[in-house]
Parts: C-alpha cells; sequence; structure tokens
C-alpha cells in the first residue's frame, strides 16, 4: 500500500488555524481550566497518545504559569491504528497512576465523534474516578457525536474536513506541524 504524500496534503490544503492562534487558544483554556480547580487541588492529568502529545505538553506549561499543578500520566487508545477510519477500541497503554477518587483531566487534539473519548472517560469512571474533564484543542463541528460524550474545554472549532497538524496525523505523518490543516474538498 502506498502512503499518500504529506506535502501532497499540504498542497491541496488550507490552513486553518497558525501556531499563534493555536497557542492564543490554549492560554484561553488554560485561565478556564485553572478556575475549574480549587486551590491545592492536584488533578491526575492524563495525555491521549499519540495525537494529545503537542497540545498537552503546551497546555501542562500554561496550567502551570498559573499555579496549578499536576500529576502525570498517559494513556494510548486508539481506533485508527494509522488508517483514516476507526474500528474497535484498542489500548496501547493505560495509566500506571491509580485512579479512585481522583479529579482526572483527559488531553487530547480533537474531539471528532467520540468514541475513542467516550471510552476512554468511562474507563476512567469505571476506575472510581471523581471527577473527569476532557480538554481538546480542536472540536469538530458536525452532528455525528455519540451520545454521552463533550468537550469540558475546546481550544478551536474545526469544520468538518479532514484536519490534521498539531498532534493529528495525515497517513501518521505531519504530527508536529504547527498549525491545522484542513484537506480541500
Amino acid at each position: 500500500m502506498t502512503v499518500p504524500k504529506l506535502t501532497d496534503a499540504l498542497a491541496s490544503s488550507h490552513l486553518l488555524f497558525d501556531r499563534a492562534a493555536l497557542e492564543a487558544a490554549i492560554e484561553r483554556m488554560a485561565d478556564a481550566l485553572r478556575d475549574a480547580y480549587a486551590p491545592g487541588e492536584v488533578p491526575l492529568y492524563l495525555t491521549v497518545m499519540n495525537g494529545g502529545m503537542p497540545f498537552a505538553s503546551q497546555l501542562a506549561f500554561a496550567l502551570g504559569e498559573r499555579g496549578l499543578d499536576l500529576q502525570f500520566d498517559y494513556l494510548h487508545a486508539t481506533r485508527y491504528r494509522g488508517q483514516t477510519s476507526g474500528s474497535g477500541l484498542a489500548w496501547l497503554h493505560r495509566p500506571a497512576t491509580p485512579l479512585r477518587d481522583r479529579k482526572v483531566l483527559l488531553a487530547d487534539d480533537i474531539l471528532d465523534e467520540g468514541h475513542t473519548l467516550l471510552a476512554v472517560k468511562q474507563w476512567c469512571e469505571d476506575q472510581g474516578a471523581a471527577e473527569v474533564r476532557i480538554a481538546v484543542l480542536a472540536e469538530k463541528v458536525h452532528g455525528r457525536c455519540v451520545d454521552g460524550i463533550r468537550a469540558d474545554h475546546v481550544g478551536v472549532q474545526v469544520p468538518d474536513a479532514f484536519v490534521f497538524g498539531y498532534g493529528m496525523d495525515f497517513h501518521e505523518q505531519g504530527r508536529n506541524l504547527p498549525g491545522i490543516h484542513a484537506l480541500k474538498d
């Protein structure tokens, strides 16, 4: 199977949000998130790998600048496995930190239809988390989200198109692009 080239995708896409716009959105999110926790609370900060890593890192620094301490762990759950459409959820890594009675903050790149995030949120609740909040860099605007999932904190909204960059991949490429791009129709 031939993997499409990132250079071709970039040539047939347009930039939705540049790095400065995304960093400003993350700063706004950090302000709201700081206010969501009481002084002295230390939420368990779970990065959803791989896509959530760039966003989660930036958000963690912004929260630290605002005086919110975090305990870090990560999870890796995927439905895509390098493909553009999902199948059953595969857990590649579960957090090692106990979740019982903890306030958990999930950080991910995008809320699209929400199958993966819903499964992860429910797993956290099944582990006894006292609260599960979801922060996503991008939320796709459409009417196909599964029931029971929503993001508590959203950086930007993106159209119902194939988007990539800033954690989101184009056939496992381009996660490190410093902006969010959308393929043209």
